[in-house]
């Protein structure tokens, strides 16, 4: 079982399995998935080939083998490249692959040398694993969990300081070896660590597939498709712990209720569609005016929810205020020739909204009653203008 042949042979199998697992996350259109997946098709090829070697024919079992695997390593870098939203081509690493094709030809058919071909290849494969654990821990997204990433990250860097080994102990001339098969104990350990690192890879590709399928549920959970804004459910779940952090580090807390204004009118002159383009719109404005510390959410219909973070109640009616002047800007630099359904759209973005600032003891209900009772007073005075409670 220990021959290096079926050690071989054994590293081919997982590396079919995992194009499997692979493939059926190809549907989910997750960038990088495709790359992933070729890579591994290139990888069974060249471990197939290199388990061949006692058959002969180097050009194939040597050169075509281990320049293959090569590429299947760079493809692995290029869809985390892509799955991180980096441009995916890396010219260097086609250079380095071109260098590596170079050396197994000079030290194999001009002037044989194992030890340094052994070097060659494997500073080459260090170097890439070396890129990929890095863009696992450089590039995670911040509010997702790390396991995976890491997972990726150490499987990639466990590669890396496995090759980066065997390269300086073949290269120096520390070990001696006349095949690439040859039965000895320390070939045997480290064709042992190829089979880890190859579907240790493939996981930790997979970890990172689910989770951005678990980001994107979550984004659906937690957002409004067509505003932008969170969903009545994640707007109250993080405005309750925004509240209590709040209160216990004696922070200010101003809400703000919005409605827009005569929205049914839109939607019963102009059509549904029509009154979508004015929630789509209003979302894009309110997002573009308010912070990142500070939450938007949609409350239900076309009424809203702004929680302005460390700022006085008046602070809060002045930002609102600044929002209804862009609101404004936008109608007055509508095209002369837009159609009636555009203008339509122009017409209703108005806006009312009810002011209140988080008073000691206050809940978040009897916070949104008290700015919800400002919203029906701004109602009552003429819409179009925003009150405190």
């Amino acid at each position: 079982m220990l021959d290096p042949v079926n050690i071989l042979l054994v590293t081919v199998l997982s590396s079919i399995m995992s194009l499997a697992i692979l493939g059926s996350l190809r549907p989910a259109r997750i960038p990088g998935v495709s790359r992933w997946i070729g890579a591994y098709v290139m990888a069974s090829v060249a471990l197939l080939l290199a388990g061949l070697q006692r058959l002969g024919v180097p050009v194939l079992t040597v050169f075509v083998s281990n320049t293959l695997l090569a590429l299947a390593i760079v493809r692995v870098l290029e869809g985390c490249r892509q799955f991180f939203g980096l441009r995916p081509r890396v010219p260097l690493a086609y250079a380095g692959c071109a260098a590596l094709a170079f050396g197994i030809v000079w030290w194999y058919w001009v002037e044989p040398d194992l030890g340094a071909r052994i070097a060659v290849v494997s500073a080459f494969h260090a170097a890439i694993y070396t890129s990929i654990g890095w863009l696992a821990l450089r590039c995670r997204p911040p509010a997702r969990p790390v396991y995976s990433y890491r997972f990726v990250m150490l499987s990639a860097w466990l590669g890396a300081f496995a090759h980066a080994l065997r390269g300086l102990m073949y290269g120096s001339g520390f070990v001696k070896q006349h095949g690439l098969l040859d039965f000895t104990p320390l070939n045997v350990a480290w064709l042992a660590l190829g089979i880890l690192v190859l579907p240790s890879l493939s996981i930790g590709m997979v970890l990172l597939a689910h989770d951005r399928m678990a980001e994107r549920l979550e984004r659906l959970a937690n957002l409004d498709e067509l505003t932008g804004a969170l969903t009545r459910r994640a707007f109250l779940s993080q405005a309750g712990t925004l509240l209590e952090s709040a209160r216990a580090k004696k922070r200010r807390l101003t809400l703000a209720i919005v409605d827009i204004d005569h929205f049914k009118a839109v939607n019963d002159r102009f059509g549904h569609a029509t009154g979508d383009r004015v929630l789509a719109q209003f979302g894009r404005i309110v997002k573009s005016g308010v912070r990142a510390s500070d939450l938007f959410g949609r409350l239900g219909g076309e009424e809203f929810a702004v929680l302005f973070a460390d700022i006085t109640r008046e602070d809060a009616m002045r930002r609102l205020d600044d929002l209804r002047a862009s609101i404004l800007a936008v109608r007055r630099d509508a095209d002369v020739n837009a159609s009636q359904e555009e203008l339509g759209s122009q017409e209703g973005l108005t806006f009312s909204a009810g002011v209140d600032e988080l008073q000691q003891g206050d809940t978040l209900a009897t916070l949104m009653a008290r700015a919800d009772a400002a919203l029906y007073l701004a109602k009552t005075r003429g819409r179009d203008r925003v009150v405190a409670a």
